[in-house]
């Protein structure tokens, strides 16, 4: 196989190196690396709620969604449960429930002529005097002047630009099943004797799927012990027809955000922007996505910099959900929240 060259390197096609891949101007020759297939293959583990702040950034874009990513039911509440004190309470949220891997696979297919899309999986990356070296697992190799990582939360860009560089992580298990409860809902779930971190319940179709971060290590039974502690909340399991997992990563401090340095620069989760507290994502994947697309419509000098300075807001903005957390997932301070009732519903 011949080496093949290029402008800009995209590695991960998901919400951030998608819309990276649309936005950016048609003059850069431009090849973008992914492991998603139309058909089997990898997909993304996701509940696929598309929260208010996501929704806001696609219509920022401009763009519209297709009725074929979107799922039934579609419900407004979110049954929240502390497990420790027993304590439940609905609170309102506009989510959009949609196929996570529709809505990739869409996202991707909105990239310009002008970006070619490999399907496959990065084995090494090498700096070199003129950009970048890309080898994948099957052997094809690539060569970029920029290198732009968009390869979630075990990114191979960021562990090389950043070897001694970590932020916290989780391993993510979801579960799927035959829906077998009366009435669909959501519901997000504290249970300190398994996590520190929170779950989820979606119902999708004609299935309902449950999930969770817990600590890497004995994470596996972890969720089974808290799948059989919400039994008594009237969560019903049966035999799982899948289970996924991934990591996911959780901020804890401003300056566990690195955008990138050297021609190589991280976008969405690669980077650390993802929620703390409630681990949403995709806003943050299309905004950084946005933001770097902007820095390349325009002749800098120094783009590394330029494309931090565009960023600072969604630092910001990582720094205000790392100071909510303690109110969502100290047991004191969230007890004292869910018996306040503050913003929530009775449901009748």
């Amino acid at each position: 196989m011949t080496d093949e060259s290029c402008d800009i390197l995209i590695i991960g096609g998901g919400p951030a190196g998608a819309t990276f891949a649309r936005l950016l101007p048609k003059k850069y020759h431009v090849i973008l690396i992914d492991k998603k297939q139309s058909e089997g293959g990898f997909q993304k583990p996701c509940g696929g709620l598309f929260s208010e702040d996501a929704q806001r950034s696609l219509a920022q874009l401009d763009i519209t969604m297709p009725k074929a990513v979107l799922v039934d039911p579609q419900i407004f509440s979110v049954k929240t449960i502390d497990v420790e004190t027993g304590l439940i309470r609905h609170y309102q949220r506009t989510y959009i429930n949609l196929n996570r891997h529709k809505f990739d696979m869409w996202l991707l297919s909105l990239a310009q002529e002008n970006v070619k899309t490999i399907n496959g999986s990065v084995r090494s990356l090498v700096k070199n005097e003129e950009g970048y070296t890309v080898k994948l697992f099957d052997g094809q190799v690539f060569k970029a002047r920029y290198i732009v990582g968009a390869d979630g939360a075990n990114s191979l860009v960021r562990k090389t630009l950043y070897p001694n560089k970590t932020i916290p992580s989780y391993i993510a298990i979801q579960q799927w099943f035959h829906e077998q409860h009366q009435t669909p809902f959501y519901s997000c779930i504290f249970d300190r004797k398994t996590s520190d971190c929170c779950s989820w319940s979606i119902s999708k179709d004609d299935v309902f799927i449950f999930g969770g971060a817990f600590p890497p290590q004995g994470c596996q039974k972890a969720f089974e012990k808290q799948k059989e502690r919400l039994k008594k909340y009237g969560f019903t399991f049966g035999d799982p027809l899948k289970t996924e997992a991934c990591m996911v990563l959780r901020p804890k401090s401003y300056f566990d955000i690195c955008t990138g340095k050297e021609g190589a620069f991280l976008i969405g989760e690669a980077v650390g922007f993802i929620s703390p507290s409630s681990l949403e994502g995709i806003s943050f994947a299309i905004d950084s996505a946005t933001a770097l697309a902007e820095v390349f419509a325009h002749k800098n000098e120094n783009k590394e910099k330029k494309y931090f300075l565009k960023t600072f807001w969604l630092r910001f903005k990582i720094l205000k959900k790392i100071i909510k957390c303690p109110f969502m997932y100290h047991p004191i301070l969230r007890k004292l929240v869910m018996l306040s009732r503050i913003t929530s519903i009775e449901i009748k």
